[in-house]
């Protein structure tokens, strides 16, 4: 998908976006009066009601579209009850991401990081453990909740960098997996 404007050179700025499949799709100038896609123009409108929903008119179809979450370059938005997750890169960024996606998938060891700070409650593999992608390794209480850390990838617990009771901060490294 490509999205263009006929504004000035100036102001013509390209990023792209990037799904959860790692799909691309190259944006220029998203808050123009005139959309491409795949260099075609397309008549899509976003408002504003009265209410302060915020609505997408395309294809003479009106979907109810919210921002559930933006971290960062990172969104969450819901149009019309579904969820669609994707990031924002500038091309430098879109191409420093791709190379680093490419040397971890060279890597034989995934390593986890604390995806917010908190405290370890409990421990649930030991070193030399085998575990599969998405089985819980861990226990992280953070605000109150206790949240379950689940395995990235398949392999074996290479080395545990915690233990209970550990306060973390958010990227802290918590275990090494060779996969």
């Amino acid at each position: 998908m490509k999205l263009s404007s006929k504004k000035s050179k100036k102001e013509d700025h390209e990023y792209i976006a990037v799904n959860s499949n790692n799909n691309k799709f190259k944006i220029r100038n998203p808050f123009s009066e005139e959309v491409k896609v795949n260099s075609k123009k397309v008549d899509i409108k976003i408002f504003e009601n009265e209410n302060g929903f915020t609505y997408l008119v395309f294809k003479k179809k009106k979907y109810l579209a919210e921002i559930v979450e933006k971290n960062q370059n990172r969104y969450t938005v819901l149009l019309n009850g579904v969820s669609y997750s994707f990031s924002i890169e500038t091309p430098i960024s879109y191409k420093r991401k791709k190379y680093l996606d490419k040397q971890k998938s060279n890597s034989k060891t995934e390593i986890l990081s604390a995806p917010m700070p908190g405290k370890i409650i409990d421990v649930l593999v030991e070193e030399n453990s085998l575990v599969k992608e998405g089985e819980p390794i861990l226990i992280l209480e953070a605000m109150k909740m206790q949240n379950e850390i689940g395995s990235p990838v398949s392999g074996k617990i290479k080395k545990v960098l915690i233990k209970k009771n550990d306060a973390v901060l958010k990227d802290d490294l918590l275990i090494e997996i060779e996969k």
